[in-house]
């Protein structure tokens, strides 16, 4: 009796870190002056202002550093209407993106404009900034802009310069989120299927015998299918590794650790995991190490199920044995 085709795995999956990087001294000054609730801009080689700042003049290209304050009202020189919003929006509610020139600057801002509805916007309105509850130097201080003039404030005090100079931001941290339903070949489901199972399948290439872990739908030196699958020990010899000596966000065991290439036994191809259960430093090339599992009430149909690798006692083997998988 033929045993019924299973259909490829899928899942969602959602990608999220948090990006971190410089913003340069033109940017981090227009940030800093956000956060206290004020915004700049920069004057160019034919007396525009940019809003926001740009780094290098649109005209001659040369380095920009004449900063200029505007005002926190402007004009809606175009805009769109955005009926739904969906979870990467700047409002929950339906809301208007506008390019807005700000009273003082020459070009326009692109944000969000809150209004009743779209019979609210036109080109040519006034609106005015709507501060964040809490501002920390990022674009979104300004929570949206919305219908109306404000009141005009007393002008701010002391050297913009020096102002800005004290309260430019050097880094910001963006969360990033991505979304994605995932589907795998047949032949990775059936390798997730088996790990499931508590076992490690790979497959075979028909012109080599070459053993493929995690199996591939074709052979990556012939093109032929790998239709012969076969399973593997869950022991192996570490081929090459590195040290991770360096903390970052998000890390889950508290350096140094070791990742290292594992050739499980029977297989032709080194796969990427985690050596713990010693030290960093005592982890060497052909060490001898075995799976470490979850939990069986755990598994799931996913390589997490092993959580690591580990020295499994047997004498390192010969070098010979994995040279040609360096």
């Amino acid at each position: 009796m033929d045993t019924p085709e299973l259909e490829p795995l899928s899942a969602s999956l959602d990608l999220q870190f948090d990006y971190t990087r410089s913003v340069g001294p033109i940017i981090g000054r227009f940030l800093g002056a956000l956060r206290s609730r004020r915004i700049v801009g920069v004057r160019g080689s034919d007396g525009r202002v940019h809003v926001p700042p740009v780094e290098y003049d649109p005209v001659t290209a040369a380095p920009l550093a004449e900063f200029v304050e505007v005002a926190g009202t402007g004009t809606v020189k175009t805009w769109s209407w955005v009926p739904n919003p969906g979870p990467e929006h700047p409002l929950a509610e339906p809301f208007a993106f506008a390019l807005i020139q700000l009273d003082g600057a020459d070009t326009s801002i692109l944000h969000a404009v809150s209004a009743p509805g779209p019979e609210a916007m036109s080109t040519g309105m006034r609106v005015k900034v709507r501060w964040a509850a809490e501002t920390v130097g990022h674009i979104n201080d300004i929570a949206c802009f919305e219908p109306g003039e404000l009141v005009l404030e007393t002008a701010s005090s002391g050297d913009l310069a020096t102002f800005l100079n004290e309260a430019a931001i050097k880094m910001i941290v963006t969360p990033i989120e991505l979304n994605i339903q995932h589907s795998v070949s047949a032949q990775e489901s059936s390798y997730l299927r088996a790990l499931g199972e508590g076992r490690i399948i790979g497959a075979r290439c028909p012109a080599t015998d070459k053993i493929y872990v995690p199996p591939r739908g074709a052979s990556p030196t012939h093109g032929l299918p790998t239709t012969d699958e076969v399973e593997l020990s869950d022991h192996g010899t570490v081929t090459t590794f590195c040290i991770v000596n360096v903390p970052f966000p998000g890390q889950r065991i508290k350096p140094p650790y070791v990742a290292a290439y594992v050739l499980l036994d029977g297989a032709d191809i080194p796969f990427l995991h985690l050596i713990l259960g010693i030290d960093a430093d005592q982890v060497r090339m052909g060490m001898r190490v075995r799976a470490v599992w979850k939990p069986r009430e755990e598994w799931g149909m996913t390589g997490e199920n092993i959580t690591h690798y580990e020295p499994n006692g047997e004498p390192d083997a010969a070098f010979d044995t994995y040279s040609l998988h360096l």
